[in-house]
């Protein structure tokens, strides 16, 4: 069966229509939000993906949890219709076809699926997966003991990466340990939730332990980033025109894998910064002095900062994200005097001669450009208790209710100021029933509190409005 990513074009209003008060009541009571970390959940292993997880961790005996962390930490878990990442990966799982680091082909090898079917079918995809782990994990020696250990996986995640070096391919594993250990829950096609529960887990690094975990040192151009200079045959030493721009691109692919992809010789692409989703961490790969190959015909008067993520999912838009970019783009524009407006700061796909999309239909310039022009990046001086939320479109109501206007919308999970709360609307979704709602004061509305990612259906320590 071939899965796909419909889900996403029904999402632009969730709590319009998908939400709409007219479903029927799922007779569970108004409690907690679905929370990778602790409270209620679905019932694991319903839908075809779970599915998919759960047959080709039984079959190649590799932990269910770890396959999906390794997967989300790549692509959110989105195949992405079979297009390849900018480092050739495919798929949700990510296999690579690369001249040095080709898991697709053994993937194929392993199970006897093409690479046409890897590609673009998710169970297949999911499951050569299984295989080429299996196969690591079989070379580096684990028993079918060990095999039941989570800790001893973690070498196993970090050469799955096909990283370019040893310190990539510990962010690699560390990003799958992060998430094994905050949990982490996937919204993937026909609405299926695929979930993984936080839990305790200390990896055990083997060779991996004695390298270091930040990368890198100190970037000596903006202090809040680490320096992992890119290979010397991706970027052009010097300038042959004065800086004026700063272009925004999305790397169509995961954080690690774009550092990988920038240290890979055959690559000859590159750009100046790359930043994290989860938390926006900031890494320089090219001295803003020399030329990197990220823009065509901007190259030479432009910074680039890839933005980690694929232009056609806003869940890796995250606050973090936005406000760290837009605190390096406030540095860069004082530091060279560009203009802090859509002139001096453009996407990818505005420079002449480009056939790039990026950052896309999903990336919000207001707010972005707003974080630019604010200096502390705070969007609004309305007070509150910061909350994380989760889902893609979920929208912001004038009243606490979903027929009320919307006065705006959360691409993706982010984290949100909370002023108030109040009783609504009942809201039914997913097998949830809440009529708690949240006021935002930033946004100046109401979000149902089945959105704020929090184990407790009223949130705790928020006054009522």
């Amino acid at each position: 069966m071939t899965l796909t990513t419909r889900w996403k074009r029904g999402q632009a209003a969730l709590l319009g229509t998908v939400v709409a008060a007219s479903l029927a009541l799922t007779g569970q009571p108004a409690g907690a939000a679905p929370y990778p970390g602790g409270g209620a959940a679905p019932a694991a292993g319903s839908g075809a993906m779970n599915t998919a997880f759960s047959k080709a961790a039984a079959e190649f005996d590799v932990p269910r949890d770890l396959l999906v962390a390794v997967g989300y930490g790549e692509t959110h878990l989105d195949g992405h219709g079979g297009e390849p990442s900018q480092a050739n990966g495919y798929g949700v799982m990510h296999l690579v076809s690369q001249p040095k680091q080709q898991t697709l082909e053994k993937a194929a090898k392993l199970t006897g699926a093409s690479v046409a079917e890897l590609k673009k079918d998710t169970a297949a995809n999911i499951r050569g997966a299984a295989a080429v782990l299996r196969a690591v994990a079989d070379e580096q020696g684990l028993d079918a003991t060990e095999r039941d250990s989570l800790p001893r996986w973690y070498p196993v995640a970090a050469e799955y990466g096909a990283a370019a070096n040893d310190r990539t391919a510990r962010l690699y594993a560390d990003t799958a340990y992060d998430l094994l250990n905050k949990g982490l829950r996937a919204q993937v096609a026909d609405n299926e939730q695929v979930l993984v529960k936080g839990r305790k887990v200390t990896p055990d690094r083997g060779r991996y332990a004695s390298i270091a975990s930040d990368l890198g040192v100190l970037s000596d151009d903006y202090g809040p980033a680490l320096w992992v200079p890119a290979s010397t045959s991706n970027y052009q030493t010097g300038r042959t025109a004065a800086i004026n721009k700063v272009v925004v691109h999305v790397t169509q692919g995961s954080y690690a894998g774009s550092i990988s992809w920038f240290q890979n010789p055959s690559s000859q692409v590159s750009a100046h910064y790359v930043i994290r989703s989860s938390d926006g961490q900031v890494t320089q790969m090219v001295r803003d002095a020399n030329t990197a190959w990220h823009a065509r015909s901007a190259n030479a008067s432009s910074i680039g900062i890839e933005h980690e993520g694929f232009v056609a999912d806003p869940s890796w838009f995250t606050d973090s994200m936005y406000r760290s970019s837009a605190a390096l783009t406030r540095h860069l524009t004082a530091k060279y005097g560009i203009p802090r407006t859509r002139t001096g700061v453009v996407g990818h796909s505005e420079v002449p001669g480009n056939d790039h999309s990026d950052p896309g239909a999903n990336w919000n310039w207001t707010y972005y450009m707003s974080l630019v022009n604010g200096g502390s990046g705070d969007p609004g001086p309305g007070p509150g208790t910061s909350f994380p939320t989760w889902g893609t479109g979920v929208s912001i109501r004038k009243d606490a209710t979903t027929t009320s206007a919307q006065v705006a919308s959360l691409a993706g999970p982010t984290s949100v100021k909370v002023q108030c709360q109040k009783r609504g609307q009942l809201v039914n979704y997913q097998g949830y029933s809440n009529d708690a709602w949240s006021y935002l004061p930033d946004y100046g509305g109401y979000i149902s509190n089945i959105f704020i990612d929090v184990s407790d259906a009223w949130l705790p320590g928020v006054p009522n409005c």
